[in-house]
């Protein structure tokens, strides 16, 4: 009881309030208010007791805010006072002097709405976080340069007019600064000091009280000064937003908690989400708390309950008005730049003690606030703090100070980053100058670091971070932190160009707090590999690597700040080797000191066995050292200041330890030992060589190796990797050549060692060879990226997006590609599907190296193969070379030593000798290729050595001397270059003959380049022998292949002739068979001759062309059961996969409301079109028993599979659907196959149109009367008196006559099968075979079909007939003669009385109600209609009159009524130009103005005069012509007619051809004239037709003809143009709220919100989204979409069915971007968009749905009704 009270209290209330405060308010004076103000001593009590006094008065009176009259109010009552004051007269008179005086902004600070396009120059913006708006764009240079285009998330703002944001071009023209007013004087000057003073007054009460309000946080009582004068007992109860519960939580509880329905839940729950707060319930203290109590017991379960408070009506009151007033000051401020300067004052001034400013109070209240408090307040700060560059800089270093109080708040905050005032970090620090300003002065590196550092508290003993042990809390605690690491970003993102020693401390400082970090990822995560069984759980890898992905750019740019100033770098470089020796120093496991010697060479070092130990693959300080290192040489550092630099103390073996541990480990993961291990250990090593994080991880390895190495005898180095990759035992021992055949060792072992020592040899390549980052060779970056981009398209041609993603970004997301592309490869162009390809040059494949370093093993076999057939087809041998390095920088410049110490030559020396025992069995021959390779890179290099240097004897490289020395004794082995000799004949090494051909060539080279002196002969000879051998060889080896292929061919040629001699003889009598028929047919054809070929041919009435009887049999074959049947009246059913559907393609009238189907008549199809209903068929044909069997083992396997998965397929069997056995292509039905019908040619004299209407007449007064009677004695009612004499019968007219079903049972079936089917798809009705409506649906869906496919024809400008699918031939063909087979499986009289109510139409019947009027009928229906219905009449005449005639006699008045027909509604204004056709069709213009004016005399006025024969004449023969076409293709489907060559060519002389085929004159008009006496007074009945003078008189609902076809909307040139109109889009339901997922319909251009809950509609008695709706509405269940913010097509088809389809936008390299991710400029793709049109005037969007989803099952799970 006590609930009911209570909301009748409040609605009383609500009632009285209204007239008592009338009064109160229309006294109430502004000026008044504003004057008593200035008098005021105390001005802030004043002001607050007018707040206190009327805000509760205006505000929350009640459970439903009412925000227009309350904004109303609250203008008058509280903001303009304040503007009196402020102004000191009438505030509009005042703040448009304010807006007059001022000197507009040069910034354009539009702040950008969720989904509004921004865009980025890549060329001149300073980072990628400069963007301007549409505007600025469109006004600025940048639209010429290369940019990038995104959608925004909302909140940043327009940097147009920011110097410091851009290289160049920073102003648009509308922010292009006046050179005239160059003396910025202060905008306070422009203001009375009396204004200045009033302003400062009001601005800081006001603000005082904003702030005071929105960080209030008791429930029941006001701040001092705003107590309300009397207090009542309202409460609110308040729900406020937060990020852990979802939607359908919050529903629900709303539901329980306070009784509303689900609808208002919803609503509800879309204001707190989008609010942050909403009050749910209305009413005295106990009722609210009783809410708020159910709401917190059952969201407290799963987590923290949401957050619910009950508060005071005025508090609440009170706190909207304070974002009222934050708004006002945005208002306000707009007006002047003066009034924004005095509040930049008044909210950063400090309190008297030194207290926080009003801004820091808020931003320290920030996490505190709901979300709509903090947006008001963010964007306040936005339009006056941020917009003045002075106050921007105070605010700044306030921000810096708060920085770690905010960031802590931020991280124990649970609203998104966009809604905390930590978001604002990026309008700062992203500025250069603040940036440096805010380190050096406020020291904020190192402030960001240490914040961060102190949040990742997880530590194990060493230190080190510890992420295996993650509660969910700390998860989502460490996702939060990491913006930090975005911050640190900003500040980096530009480097300093001059360095002061303010900046150099502070910067080395921040460095100090960043190697603390470093330290504690080195070695964090370690591994130790699983022996014996599997490891249990899968150790926590992501985290850590989520923080050095997120570190990546952060440590890239932390060298290049180093490498920029040369103090820095040193210092830098000292502090790095510092922490690693710390680091260092604190590990001992496992490492005894042990001495390795080998080849004469003996070396200190650890033992340490990576298979059993520990080890780590983050070692963040040791690659940082690498990069610094590498910089030290860059930058030449290391040569200037060799005394400055620690290069002595360094220990070479120490620098090298861990990264080689690392990549030992790779080798060994990659060999399969840390199988054990599981995924975990597979996906870091994954992303260790991925690009996102190789650049810091596995590139800076590799370079720290190469340092070590370049500072190590080579014979150290090596035998340490060796011991690493514990390998050593198998190289050392002194005849490991022979001795190394272990038959002891398992397969396994033998494996595993085969492929580390080929990793250790790549390894050892690439410390040598890898020279291309600068620093290390002597080259430039954009060296390195041409050859990362030149191995990416050796693998195979790319695009533009593959590659990019293929290279490393930097930190402003460039990767620099398209600098250098256009050097290296050609652009080929996309067609109509797919994308544009960059093919590489000829000339850049030398380049190519086989054992790159950042080829996956699945890329380096691509890569190989497609080398090697390049090279095949150039007819060069299929060698892959290494290719010519570039030089190495003077610090790494000992690294070539290696290929030439005597570990090494051991090791080759090694290997190739067990290659010659091909059953060796323990080397494998990517051994051997990795071997030939370096032993390549070493002759290379004395090879570029010789050619580089003056005196030859100075080269000190000397590697052929050294493979041609045999080995020492005792062993006496064969020196390399022997045993290569000995392997080039070696039968099993086939595969890499060309490859030791090449070597022995340079061998070859280089020691005559050695051997040669001053006076040796020219070279030429050597080349020469050598090019020579390689001929005959290529000779020998092409003849070989080409006998192979011969004999190939030979042997299947004879294959096939056996085959086909068994055929023939199994089928023999089918071949008989055959040859009879053809003699048969050729005959026949004869006796027709003259008759049949003279003549045209013609394919209606009774000279129509007749098929003899070969041609009349059809043979086919089934496709379940492949038996041959031939098609017969009274054989067995065949029939074709068919699928209706409901369409409104041709539809001219999308407005038209649906029909209610029970009640709807389709007899006759208005000319608009404005739905249809579609057949169309994949052409594959099976029995009608087959059919049903395969439909029936459907429907079962559907039943079974929804019992046990609840999924869709992508057909949906209840409604009939299959998918064709053959093609899977979508199907609905079947319709049968019937043969041509036997027609009688009979000789008899036939009637004329006179004598034939008669006689029709005649009958349809006899079936009349016949139909009435029939009733009649159905119900008994016998008195009717009428008796049948009146209506004498024509002759031969048999009533009683039932016509014999010439059609065997199964065709019968198939009949009302297909018929059946028509109905219900068409009508939208359940299934229903006795309906008289079915045969209607299937004549109309013939109609329909045929003229779609005629336009179709038009649009594609493709003859009329020989260019359809045999498909749409074959489904023409059936549909014809189905409808005109259909009659006998209705009723007849149904039928009969269909024909009659379509005669009606051109001969007016007295009997017959409501005709339409001609202007209301689609002529060309009604002629297939009559066609196809006349069987039922003519089936119980036995006169001898022929259907042929009949049919002549229909077409011929149909074609009269549809020339009268587009004589009434087309005959536009007349040109002014009078052109004549010269004679030659003025036989035709006099009798069309005849005709015209003989119309005009019957209706009189409302036809204008026209005087033009031509004109008329050409007006007809357009707009007849489609009508003709549709009559060619149905009469010809329908007979079987052959067509005139003629017709299948496009080209001139159609009209004549149509209607001789027609058997209709050219001058359409005899006609009319020759038939005159008939047809005038015909003519005179169609005119006085009550409703088409009404037609006439509202012309804008004519049809016009010939009807255009239809198009998809018109799309703009550039995308962004859509996404701007997308962006200002609301959603039409939730008041003016952004739509999430606006999408626009491609066939009428509405914008829908889609995907949303606040579109939802019931269809059908299910919720769907407004695409599904509207799908309904404009298309009939079909719909084609595109979703602006996804740049991707939407098809959808009835409820369940849809798919996404690629975008007919494009950006220049040809690719679509759905998504939009990449934000490449996008461009309308015309012939991509005509594809889409077409596959719509095709009828095939759902057949493309269809073999979507049965190609990708990931679409069937979506619920496409909610889009």
């Amino acid at each position: 009881m006590r609930t009911s009270e209570v909301n009748m209290a409040a609605a009383e209330t609500d009632r009285e309030l209204p007239s008592a405060l009338c009064s109160e308010f229309l006294n109430f004076s502004a000026k008044d208010t504003a004057a008593k103000w200035l008098q005021a001593t105390d001005l802030p009590n004043e002001v607050y007791q007018h707040l206190a006094r009327y805000v509760p008065k205006i505000y929350c009176l009640g459970p439903n805010l009412n925000p227009q009259s309350e904004d109303l109010l609250a203008q008058l009552l509280l903001q303009a006072p304040l503007e009196w004051y402020l102004c000191g007269e009438e505030p509009s008179v005042g703040l448009a002097k304010l807006e007059q005086s001022n000197q507009p902004s040069q910034l354009c600070g539009h702040v950008f709405k969720v989904g509004e396009p921004t865009y980025s120059c890549r060329e001149c913006a300073a980072d990628p976080t400069c963007v301007l708006c549409m505007q600025c764009f469109l006004g600025s240079v940048h639209k010429e340069h290369r940019y990038r285009m995104t959608t925004s998330g909302g909140g940043g703002f327009c940097d147009c007019g920011d110097t410091e944001a851009w290289k160049k071009g920073p102003y648009c023209q509308k922010h292009e600064p006046n050179i005239s007013d160059s003396s910025q004087e202060d905008p306070l000057a422009n203001l009375s000091a009396d204004m200045i003073a009033r302003t400062y007054n009001i601005f800081s009460i006001m603000l005082r009280y904003a702030v005071d309000m929105l960080t209030w946080d008791k429930e029941e009582e006001l701040p001092q000064g705003l107590e309300p004068p009397e207090r009542g007992d309202t409460y609110y109860c308040m729900l406020f937003n937060d990020e852990v519960h979802t939607y359908e939580q919050v529903i629900y509880t709303l539901q329980k908690a306070v009784n509303c329905t689900q609808k208002e839940a919803v609503s509800f729950a879309t204001t707190v989400d989008r609010d942050g707060r909403k009050s749910v319930r209305y009413g005295d203290f106990q009722f609210c708390e009783q809410a708020k109590s159910v709401i917190v017991r059952n969201t407290s379960r799963q987590s923290k309950p949401l957050r619910v408070q009950v508060m005071h009506s005025s508090v609440v009151a009170h706190q909207c008005f304070a974002l009222k007033a934050l708004t006002w000051f945005s208002h306000v401020i707009r007006y002047s730049d003066a009034l924004r300067r005095i509040l930049c004052q008044v909210g950063l001034q400090k309190g008297p003690e030194g207290e926080n400013s009003l801004v820091d109070t808020l931003m320290l209240c920030d996490s505190k606030m709901w979300k709509g408090a903090r947006n008001v307040y963010h964007q306040l700060v936005m339009s006056s703090l941020l917009m003045d560059l002075k106050y921007k800089k105070l605010f700044a270093i306030q921000f810096a100070k708060h920085y770690e109080r905010l960031q802590s708040d931020y991280v124990k905050d649970d609203h998104d980053r966009e809604f905390s005032i930590t978001d604002l970090s990026v309008q700062m620090f992203t500025v250069p100058s603040l940036a440096r300003m805010l380190i050096t002065e406020e020291n904020l590196l190192t402030t960001i670091i240490r914040t961060f550092v102190d949040h990742l508290r997880h530590r194990d003993l060493q230190g080190r971070f510890q992420f295996e042990r993650y509660t969910a809390q700390q998860a989502f605690k460490f996702r939060r932190v990491q913006s930090l690491l975005g911050d640190l970003k900003y500040v980096l993102i530009s480097r300093p160009t001059e360095w002061t020693d303010k900046l150099r401390e502070k910067f080395l400082e921040g460095l100090d707090a960043f190697l603390e970090l470093m330290k504690c990822m080195q070695g964090m995560d370690p591994v130790v590999r699983q022996v014996g069984q599997h490891i249990e759980m899968e150790p926590e890898w992501e985290a850590a690597f989520t923080l050095q992905m997120k570190l990546t750019h952060i440590i890239s740019m932390m060298q290049e700040w180093c490498g920029s100033d040369e103090r820095v770098l040193i210092e830098a470089y000292k502090k790095c080797l510092t922490a690693l020796t710390h680091c260092h120093s604190g590990f001992a496991d496992g490492e005894q000191p042990i001495t390795l010697s080998m080849c004469g060479h003996s070396v200190d070092t650890i033992r340490y066995c990576i298979s059993q130990e520990k080890v780590s693959i983050h070692l963040p300080v040791s690659r940082l050292l690498a990069g610094l290192h590498v910089l030290l040489s860059k930058s030449e550092v290391a040569y200037r200041f060799p005394e400055q630099l620690p290069l002595s103390e360094l220990s070479p073996p120490m620098l090298i330890e861990h990264p080689l541990r690392c990549l030992v480990l790779c080798a060994q993961v990659h060999a399969g030992m840390w199988r054990r291990n599981g995924f975990s250990l597979v996906n870091q090593i994954y992303y260790y060589h991925n690009v996102k994080c190789r650049v810091e991880m596995f590139d800076k390895d590799l370079m720290m190796l190469q340092v070590g190495a370049s500072m190590m005898d080579p014979n150290h180095f090596l035998m340490i990797l060796l011991s690493r990759f514990e390998l050593f035992h198998i190289f050392s021992s002194a005849d490991c050549r022979k001795r190394y055949n272990r038959e002891s060792a398992n397969k396994d072992v033998v494996q595993q060692n085969s492929t580390l020592i080929e990793e250790m040899l790549h390894l050892i390549m690439m410390v040598v060879g890898e020279r291309f980052v600068a620093g290390v060779g002597q080259v430039d970056s954009w060296d390195e990226l041409k050859r990362e981009i030149i191995h990416q398209l050796c693998i195979r041609p790319m695009a533009h997006s593959e590659l990019v993603k293929a290279l490393p970004e930097n930190e402003n997301k460039e990767t620099g590609m398209e600098k250098v592309i256009d050097s290296v490869a050609s652009f080929k162009k996309p067609g109509v599907t797919g994308r544009g390809l960059y093919e590489l040059r000829p000339e850049s494949a030398k380049q190519f190296n086989l054992y790159f370093h950042h080829y996956s093993r699945a890329d380096q076999s691509k890569a190989e193969e497609a080398q090697r057939k390049l090279k095949r087809q150039n007819g060069e041998d299929s060698a892959l070379p290494p290719p010519v390095l570039p030089p190495l920088c003077p610090l790494f410049a000992s690294l070539v030593n290696i290929l030439q110490c005597d570990v090494l030559l051991g090791m080759l020396g090694a290997v190739l000798q067990w290659a010659t025992e091909p059953s060796g069995g323990h080397w494998s021959e990517s051994m051997l290729q990795r071997v030939l390779h370096l032993i390549g890179m070493a002759l290379l290099e004395e090879q570029q050595q010789l050619e580089g240097a003056v005196d030859h004897s100075e080269v000190t490289f000397n590697f052929t001397l050294k493979i041609s020395r045999p080995g020492e004794a005792p062993s006496n082995t064969p020196s390399i270059l022997a045993v290569l000799e000995t392997l080039q004949n070696a039968p099993h090494l086939e595969v890499h003959k060309d490859m030791i051909r090449w070597t022995l060539q340079t061998v070859a080279s280089i020691k005559t380049t050695r051997e040669r002196t001053a006076a040796a002969p020219p070279p030429e000879r050597a080349g020469g022998c050598q090019e020579e051998t390689v001929r005959d060889k290529d000779k020998a080896e092409r003849k070989r292949k080409a006998e192979m292929a011969r004999l190939r061919r030979e042997k299947i040629m004879a294959q096939m002739s056996e085959m086909q001699r068994h055929f023939i003889n199994e089928n023999k009598e089918l071949f008989q068979q055959s040859l009879e028929e053809l003699d048969a047919s050729t005959s026949t054809a004869l006796e027709h001759s003259p008759s049949s070929w003279d003549s045209v041919l013609v394919c209606v009435g009774p000279r129509r062309w007749r098929a003899g009887g070969g041609e009349r049999r059809q043979v086919v074959t089934c496709i379940l059961c492949q038996e041959e049947q031939e098609i017969r009246a009274d054989g067995r059913a065949m029939v074709l996969a068919a699928f209706i559907q409901r369409s409104t393609v041709m539809s001219k009238n999308r407005k038209r409301p649906p029909h209610d189907p029970e009640s709807y008549d389709p007899l006759f199809m208005h000319p608009d079109l404005s739905f249809g209903t579609h057949t169309g068929s994949c052409g594959h044909i099976m029995h009608s028993h087959c059919w049903q069997r395969y439909f029936e083992a459907v429907q079962a396997k559907e039943q079974r599979r929804q019992q046990r998965l609840r999924v869709h397929t992508s057909y949906d069997v209840e409604n009939g659907e299959f998918l064709c056995p053959l093609c899977e292509c979508l199907s609905n039905t079947v319709i049968p196959l019937l043969p041509l019908t036997k027609t009688s040619c009979s000789n008899s004299e036939q009637p004329g149109v006179m004598q034939w209407l008669s006689t029709t007449s005649q009958q349809i007064r006899v079936l009349h009367s016949a139909h009435r009677r029939a009733k009649a004695t159905s119900a008994a009612e016998t008195g009717d008196g009428e008796s049948m004499e009146t209506h004498p019968l024509p002759e031969g007219f048999r009533l009683d006559h039932t016509p014999v079903n010439p059609y065997s049972s199964s065709i019968k079936e198939m009949l009302t099968t297909f018929g059946t089917a028509t109905y219900k798809v068409g009508l939208k009705v359940h299934p229903n075979e006795q309906d008289p409506r079915v045969p209607i649906m299937c004549w109309a869906s013939c109609a329909y079909t045929i003229q779609s496919v005629e336009r179709l024809l038009v649009d594609e400008d493709k003859p009329l007939f020989g260019s359809l699918p045999c498909r749409q031939d074959d489904c023409l063909s059936s549909l014809a003669r189905f409808g005109s087979a259909c009659w006998t499986v209705s009723s007849l009289a149904a039928v009969q009385s269909h024909f009659i109510r379509l005669m009606a139409v051109l001969l007016p019947d007295p009997q017959v109600e409501n005709s339409p009027c001609i202007l209301h009928v689609d002529m060309f229906h009604l002629l297939v209609s009559l066609v196809l219905s006349y069987p039922a009449v003519h089936c119980q005449d036995s006169s001898g009159l022929s259907i042929d005639v009949a049919q002549l006699h229909l077409l011929h008045l149909v074609t009269v009524a549809h020339l009268v027909q587009i004589l009434l509604t087309s005959v536009q204004v007349e040109l002014t130009m009078e052109q004549e056709s010269g004679g030659v069709e003025e036989e035709e213009e006099e009798s069309v103005c005849l005709l015209y004016n003989t119309l005009r005399s019957h209706l009189g006025s409302a036809l204008r005069e026209v005087s033009s024969g031509w004109h008329l004449w050409r007006t007809v023969r357009l707009g007849i012509l489609p009508f003709l076409r549709g009559a060619a293709l149905f009469f010809h489907h329908l007979h079987g007619v052959p067509t005139p060559p003629e017709l299948s060519a496009p080209g001139v002389g159609e009209w004549e051809m149509v209607c001789a085929y027609l058997s209709l004159p050219s001058n359409l008009l005899q006609l009319f004239y020759n038939h005159q006496e008939l047809l005038q007074p015909l003519l005179q009945g169609w005119c006085s037709h009550p409703s088409l003078r009404q037609c006439l008189r509202s012309p804008e609902t004519l049809i016009r003809f010939p009807r255009e076809s239809n198009k998809l909307i018109e799309l703009p040139e550039d995308y962004s143009a859509l996404i701007n109109q997308a962006s200002s889009f609301t959603c039409p339901k939730s008041g003016g709220d952004k739509s999430r997922a606006p999408t626009l319909c491609l066939v009428c251009g509405t914008m829908l919100c889609s995907q949303s809950y606040c579109c939802q509609t019931e269809l059908e008695g299910e919720d769907v989204g407004a695409c599904t709706a509207h799908t309904f509405a404009c298309g009939s269940g079909v719909g084609i979409f595109l979703r602006v913010r996804e740049s991707q097509v939407l098809f959808l088809a009835g409820k369940t069915k849809g798919c996404f389809y690629a975008p007919p936008y494009l950006d220049d390299y040809g690719e679509t971007d759905q998504g939009l991710r990449r934000g490449n400029p996008l461009h309308l793709c015309r012939e991509r968009y005509r594809k889409i049109q077409k596959l719509w005037r095709q009828h095939s969007i759902t057949e493309e749905i269809g073999h979507a989803q049965e190609a990708n099952q990931t679409l069937v799970g979506i619920d496409w009704q909610h889009l």
